[in-house]
C-alpha cells in the first residue's frame, strides 16, 4: 500500500492529474479564513473522479460554519445552546436578543481546534461581551458566534463508519485544576497534560444513551461519513451540541479522538484501518487500493 504526501495548491493539482491515486486519505483543513476551506480538496477530488475518505464538500463547509451546523443539528431535535451571530458588517449595530442569558461565550464562527476560544471569551455582562466581540472581529475577520454558556461536563463522542456509524466511545474531559467555570480553551489544549485528564464517560445508562443518540443524529443530519468527533456539554443530563469535527485530529499522541480510541481499547492502527475500511466499503473499493495521505 503506497502512502505519499502530495503538497498543497498548484503542486497538489499537478500531481493529482499526472498520477491519480486509487484512494485519498483526506484530512486537509485548508488555509485562510474561508468557511469552505476544508471543502476544497474533496471538491477537487470529486471533480477529478478520485475517491477519498471522509465527508463530502457540503458537510465540511457546513460543519466549519458553527452556526450553520447548530441549525441543522437542532432541526433533528438535538439540544443546542441559545445563541446568535455578529457579522463584521454589523459590528457596531448588533444587539443582544431578548431572553438571552449570561454568562455567554463568544468564538470565531468559522474556526476549529479551539482557535480563538480562550478563557477571556467568557462574558458575564453586556459590556464585557461587546469588548470580546470587537476583539474577535478584528483578529479573525469573520463572524462571531455568541452562545449562552453551558456550565456542565465536557464530552466528545467518537464515531466511525456509516449506516449507522459505530460509537467508539464517549470521552469526558476532566479539569485537573479548580477552574470555575471550566472552558476547554486553546490555553488548556496547549497545556492539556497538566490541566486536564481524559477518561471514558461514566454516566447513567439512560444519559449515556441520550448522548450517543444525539451524536448519531448530528452525524447523520450533517452528512458525516466514515469518521467524526461530536462535542457536547452535558447540563442537567441534557447533551448540548457544540460542534462537529468531520476531520478530527489524528495525531497519535495528543488528538482527542485518538485518546478516546485508546481508552476504548483501540490501537492507533485499528482506528486508521476502521476509517479506511469504512470508506472503501462505502465506495465499493477492493482491499488492494492504494492510499494517499493528504495534509
Amino acid at each position: 500500500m503506497k502512502c505519499d504526501y502530495w503538497g498543497d495548491g498548484r503542486q497538489l493539482l499537478v500531481q493529482l492529474m499526472d498520477d491519480p491515486p486509487d484512494l485519498v486519505f483526506n484530512f486537509a483543513e485548508g488555509q485562510g479564513t474561508s468557511r469552505s476551506r476544508e471543502a476544497r480538496v474533496p471538491a477537487v477530488l470529486e471533480l477529478l473522479g478520485i475517491p477519498y475518505t471522509g465527508s463530502d464538500p457540503l458537510t465540511l463547509a457546513a460543519t466549519l460554519d458553527k452556526d450553520c451546523a447548530k441549525r441543522l443539528v437542532a432541526s433533528e431535535g438535538v439540544a443546542v445552546p441559545n445563541g446568535f451571530v455578529v457579522r463584521p458588517d454589523s459590528a457596531s449595530l448588533w444587539e443582544i436578543p431578548e431572553h438571552f442569558a449570561f454568562p455567554a461565550i463568544a468564538k470565531p464562527a468559522w474556526e476549529g481546534s479551539s482557535k480563538g476560544i480562550r478563557r477571556r471569551c467568557l462574558a458575564r455582562t453586556a459590556d464585557e461581551l461587546s469588548d470580546i466581540v470587537q476583539s474577535l472581529l478584528a483578529h479573525y475577520q469573520q463572524p462571531v458566534l455568541i452562545e449562552e454558556f453551558i456550565d456542565g461536563e465536557e464530552l466528545s463522542v467518537g464515531l466511525v463508519g456509516n449506516d449507522p456509524p459505530e460509537i467508539i466511545g464517549v470521552l469526558h474531559v476532566v479539569p485537573r485544576q479548580n477552574q470555575q467555570p471550566f472552558i476547554y480553551s486553546l490555553e488548556v489544549k496547549r497545556d492539556f497534560r497538566r490541566q486536564v485528564g481524559y477518561r471514558l464517560a461514566r454516566l447513567p445508562a439512560d444519559v449515556y444513551e441520550r448522548v450517543c443518540l444525539s451524536a448519531q443524529r448530528a452525524y447523520q443530519v450533517l452528512g458525516c461519513r466514515d469518521v467524526a468527533r461530536i462535542d457536547f456539554r452535558l447540563h442537567d443530563n441534557i447533551p448540548y451540541f457544540l460542534e462537529a469535527n468531520p476531520i478530527p485530529g489524528l495525531n497519535a499522541e495528543v488528538s482527542d479522538l485518538v485518546i478516546l480510541a485508546g481508552l476504548a481499547g483501540w490501537s492507533y492502527d485499528e482506528l486508521i484501518e476502521a476509517i479506511v475500511t469504512s470508506a472503501m466499503k462505502r465506495l465499493s473499493l477492493h482491499s488492494d487500493a492504494g492510499l494517499l495521505s493528504k495534509r
